[in-house]
């Protein structure tokens, strides 16, 4: 399989050496805006493969050199101009980056599953869907899988049970309207009632990416390993199920938007979206995170 991952900023070549340590396709390729970063990344990670069992082959290239791609990891962004940014202040900008690259690469790789890291990933991803033309099975956006992530670190500790062993998800935008699906959390059949203690684990996994990224200037393990679970799902077509960003085809009314609902991820992208019984609370929750998507897309539109 052909692997092409574009954008080489701190997020890209996490992903690319994460791809590295763990080589399940047979070509890696790395597209950047300049091609030097690109075949520093690929020269850098050659050496290190061989220390790694594996015969795939790691290479810089340009557009042109992605086509025929069987996955595409999509990560470029411009960077945050204020201090205290959200990640919908980034949408404008990354759009531009969107429909500068998409198209060709859709053009060469019309077969290919997209994934969308770029932020505000539920908006890019809903972009993305209308750039490449794909079906919407086929382009996935990382969404609140990393949030899922933090949370089950956060109630692991807590609980003293492995995070492998909890069930509990992060939905809606990944962004501050995402909510904890508390209804349908549990681990060894026993559900997770609402309680101070998952509300304050909760409130904390919010803020997260926030809080690294103040203290290091980026946040890049823990979304390039997220990023990687989903192309290993896709590569041997597993079928796990994880919380990732969406098409939502008309769950609690909402429909025309992405946001992060359980969805199983095979060899041809999407093969299921989940519905989860959700509380009222939460089902209030998820419409307003797509009030609140639905309204960037419309800004984003009246500036086109």
């Amino acid at each position: 399989m052909k692997f092409s991952i574009v954008g080489m900023g701190r997020v890209g070549s996490a992903i690319a050496f994460a791809a590295t340590m763990e080589p399940i396709v047979s070509e890696l390729w790395l597209l950047n805006r300049s091609i030097e970063k690109a075949e520093g990344d690929a020269m850098d990670l050659t050496h290190a493969s061989v220390l790694r069992n594996s015969n795939m082959t790691i290479q810089a290239g340009t557009v042109e050199d992605s086509a025929g791609s069987d996955v595409i990891v999509f990560t470029p962004s411009v960077s945050p101009t204020r201090a205290d940014w959200k990640r919908s202040d980034l949408a404008i900008g990354n759009r531009g980056i969107l429909e500068e690259w998409l198209p060709r690469l859709a053009e060469l790789s019309p077969n290919a599953v997209l994934i969308m890291v770029t932020n505000p990933v539920d908006v890019m991803t809903y972009e993305a869907i209308r750039l490449t033309g794909f079906p919407p099975a086929r382009v996935i956006g990382t969404g609140t899988l990393v949030d899922s992530i933090r949370y089950r670190s956060l109630l692991s500790a807590e609980l003293k049970i492995h995070a492998d062993d909890i069930r509990a998800y992060i939905l809606g935008e990944h962004g501050d309207d995402q909510f904890a699906a508390y209804s349908v959390a549990m681990t060894g059949g026993e559900k997770f009632f609402p309680s101070e203690m998952t509300r304050r684990l909760f409130r904390e996994t919010v803020n997260l990416g926030y809080e690294v990224y103040n203290r290091k200037g980026y946040t890049n393990y823990g979304i390039a390993l997220a990023t990687m679970t989903i192309v290993d799902s896709i590569v041997y077509d597993l079928r796990h199920t994880m919380p990732v960003s969406v098409l939502v085809d008309g769950f609690l009314g909402v429909s025309d938007v992405c946001l992060s609902l359980p969805a199983v991820i095979g060899r041809e992208g999407v093969t299921r979206v989940l519905h989860p019984p959700l509380s009222e609370d939460e089902a209030d929750s998820f419409r307003a995170c797509a009030e609140k998507v639905r309204g960037t897309i419309d800004m984003m539109a009246g500036v086109r």
